[in-house]
């Protein structure tokens, strides 16, 4: 079998990583993947979002399977014109994908199927939603409608930050189209998780839980990223909490998906907050999470391709997941400035190091790989990721790991995984 890849960064490498492991497949291609992925795969210089390209590069390398990585893809529709011509692709069509491209479709389908999640208005128009901020007061959230890389929501302290938030997605348009209507919600408080599965449509095969951190600096100070760190297993699920996300959150979205017309058949990701166990949705996306894709697929045991195939097929019955018990941390390591402006071209050193550790794992989210040298290329530039018996010794393996490489103006952030030891001292 030959499989493409489509995407570039941390989560398309340990996609690439894992499904080279399977024993029914012979080549792996990525669009247009990295310097990480180009020593695992065949990269191929097209953008994932290039989806007439990709039409063309499937048909010309007679590719069997294709898995998409990013979002954007998805909700641009590339499931059903890759169905359309009769080429074989795991992911949400693009309706189904809506639950990530349009926040206020995904409130209002939870509103309408009794999903928890927080009190929210939807405004298209800039002196309406500045009104109803005005009304409810701070701390508040905002969010552009559509998809802005991760970097779309400001939790807001006061209502003076929330109208600059407000005005630099509406008034300053800094994620275009994507800001054409905003979400005002209430800020729920708790322990934030991921909580990612698999579905064919109507089953829901869940993964190991994990825990993002999305703001730049340590103690989730700084501007909202794509993410800088995650963990799994995630203690603040507990076996209860996981039923309740089971049982209140992710069956009642794939059956609402399927009420609506939308059967859901790929990879749904609620972003959770959890407060005395009750778990209500922050947000749905409709594709594996990065950097929480590091972390879980490290600890999947067997296969990943027929659990694809299955999703495709209408099938997960009765497959189950085996998962390591060890714990696993990432640690993001990015390039200075991120998420703003950075420079590129930075040569990384110190990889083989880092490598050589036993259980330790560089995934490549930003990098391009030059004359026998790996550079920085992106502002997600390393994912290390590493295996450890508990998450304390997880955490300390990949800071020891990360602390190997480095390049000029690296940054990282130095508490990957602290809110998980703290549920061993209670």
């Amino acid at each position: 079998m030959k499989v493409l890849v489509a995407g570039g960064g941390g989560r398309e490498h340990i996609l690439v990583w894992k499904i080279s492991q399977s024993p029914q497949v012979k080549e792996v291609y990525c669009a247009p993947g990295n310097g990480g992925i180009s020593q695992k795969a065949h990269c191929l210089d097209i953008e994932a979002t290039d989806l007439q390209g990709l039409v063309r590069i499937c048909k010309d390398h007679m590719i069997d399977l294709t898995v998409v990585g990013p979002e954007l893809p998805l909700t641009m529709g590339i499931v059903d014109l890759f169905q359309g011509e009769g080429l074989k692709i795991f992911g949400a069509n693009r309706a189904a994908a809506q639950i990530e491209g349009s926040k206020a479709f995904a409130k209002d389908l939870m509103r309408q199927y009794g999903i928890p999640s927080a009190e929210y208005q939807v405004f298209d128009n800039r002196d309406e939603a500045a009104a109803y901020i005005s009304k409810k007061g701070a701390p508040i959230v905002v969010k552009a409608d559509g998809l802005a890389a991760g970097k779309g929501v400001t939790v807001a302290e006061t209502v003076q930050d929330a109208l600059e938030a407000l005005d630099r997605i509406m008034v300053k348009k800094v994620f275009g189209e994507a800001g054409e209507r905003v979400v005002i919600e209430e800020r729920l408080v708790g322990e934030e998780a991921s909580f990612i599965a698999f579905s064919d449509g109507e089953r829901v095969l869940p993964m190991a839980s994990s825990q993002d951190h999305k703001p730049i600096y340590d103690d989730d100070k700084g501007p909202n990223t794509g993410g800088m760190g995650a963990y799994s297993p995630a203690p603040v699920v507990t076996p209860q909490v996981h039923q309740r996300i089971m049982q209140e959150i992710m069956i009642p979205a794939i059956k609402a998906l399927a009420a609506e017309g939308y059967p859901y058949r790929g990879v749904l990701y609620a972003g959770l907050m959890i407060q005395d166990g009750v778990p209500k949705v922050l947000e749905f996306n409709c594709r594996f999470g990065d950097p929480e894709t590091q972390p879980v697929l490290v600890r999947m045991n067997g296969d990943l391709i027929p659990i694809v195939e299955a999703c495709i097929g209408g099938s997960l019955a009765g497959l189950r997941i085996s998962w390591d018990p060890r714990a696993a941390v990432c640690v993001v390591m990015a390039s200075q400035g991120y998420p703003g402006a950075y420079e590129k071209g930075k040569i990384i050193r110190g990889l083989e190091e880092a490598e050589s550790t036993e259980g330790v794992y560089v995934f490549h989210a930003g990098t391009s790989f030059k004359d026998g040298e790996f550079l920085s290329a992106g502002g997600r530039v390393l994912g290390v990721t590493g295996l450890g018996r508990g998450i304390r010794e997880a955490i300390e393996i990949t800071y020891e790991a990360v602390s190997q490489i480095n390049w000029e103006g690296v940054h990282y952030r130095r508490d990957i995984g602290k809110k998980a030891l703290s549920w061993l001292e209670e």
